[in-house]
């Protein structure tokens, strides 16, 4: 089969685009037929051994996939060949990623595609969709009629943690740095949409929220937390999901005195009994047509490399030149 994988860490030239053996499923495994990969942050990190972890080379890069189960273990009962399934949160803990035409998955990690849905949008929705569905309702608890502020409403987290607040009921702010990105979060349903480049972010939000924030979600790798803790409403919670490495300061004393809460999201360390419950949700919103994939453009797999040049462009060198998701096709 023919696969994007590595035999070293490094810049983006290190992928190699060639043929590895397919997979034999074990007795919990699926053969699923890959339709559709993406590419997530996470995956640079790994490429480039920013995220030291143990690698068994060759290694096939990649998360999340879509696609068609096409074999079947011996102990699985509740999915058969034929059915379209996603999963994410492959490529780490001994799981073999997904930049590949084939991909044997542990049945636990896949859940179905819902009739109508496309490849490329159940996996542009898959790990950024269940991480926001994670810190909205099992972390944050978003109530009916709260506020919810979230950095970056037209990137891949951001586009689902706008869509799904509002599927939950709350009023949302979200920032953008165009324009156009800020359209774009009206669309997918944000009440309010800042321009950060332009807009006075803090004002803003102030005039549309002067009780405060319900839930703050984080984005940055820096946040600025005295700023977030001065806008946050008392009993506020917020989400953190980025900044390894990242020292800033922080008021404990307008903080505590809020009764705020503060919550780290690393969606890596759910376990595939909680994605479950995510997915769940996903799919039914989905389903439902209320939830939206943001997809901006569609690649074959033979580019990994040049997709990875083009993510780490967006990501790490915050040129914001992507405007959703990058899906690349086997």
């Amino acid at each position: 089969m023919k696969a994007a994988y590595i035999y070293q860490t490094g810049t983006p030239e290190v992928i190699i685009y060639g043929d590895l053996p397919t997979p034999k499923p074990t007795r919990r495994q699926c053969l699923v037929k890959v339709a559709a990969v993406d590419v997530n942050p996470i995956d640079l990190y790994v490429r480039s051994g920013a995220i030291p972890m143990p690698l068994t080379f060759p290694f096939i890069l990649g998360r999340d996939l879509a696609g068609s189960v096409v074999e079947i273990g011996t102990g699985i009962r509740d999915i058969k060949v034929g059915d379209r399934v996603w999963a994410t949160s492959q490529g780490a803990d001994g799981r073999p990623g997904t930049f590949a035409e084939f991909a044997a998955v542990d049945y636990r990690w896949l859940h179905r595609i819902p009739e109508g849905v496309s490849d490329a949008d159940a996996v542009a929705l898959s790990l950024v969709g269940i991480t926001a569905q994670l810190g909205l309702v099992r972390n944050a608890n978003l109530k009916t009629g709260e506020i919810l502020f979230v950095n970056g409403g037209s990137g891949g987290v951001g586009s689902c943690v706008v869509q799904m607040a509002k599927i939950l009921g709350a009023r949302v702010i979200t920032t953008a740095g165009t324009d156009e990105k800020a359209a774009a979060c009206r669309d997918l349903g944000a009440d309010l949409a800042i321009n950060y480049k332009t807009q006075d972010v803090a004002a803003a939000v102030k005039a549309f929220a002067p009780a405060g924030v319900n839930v703050w979600w984080e984005t940055l790798r820096e946040p600025d937390f005295d700023r977030t803790v001065s806008l946050l409403a008392p009993r506020g919670r917020m989400i953190i999901m980025a900044g390894r490495e990242a020292r800033p300061p922080f008021p404990v004393g307008p903080f505590y005195v809020k009764e705020c809460s503060l919550y780290g999201l690393a969606m890596f360390n759910a376990s595939a009994r909680e994605q479950r419950t995510a997915a769940n949700a996903i799919n039914r919103w989905l389903a439902e047509g209320k939830l939206r994939a943001r997809i901006d453009r569609v690649l074959p797999l033979a580019q990994a490399a040049e997709a990875h040049r083009l993510q780490e462009e967006s990501t790490i060198n915050k040129s914001g030149a992507l405007a959703g998701k990058l899906v690349l096709k086997p």
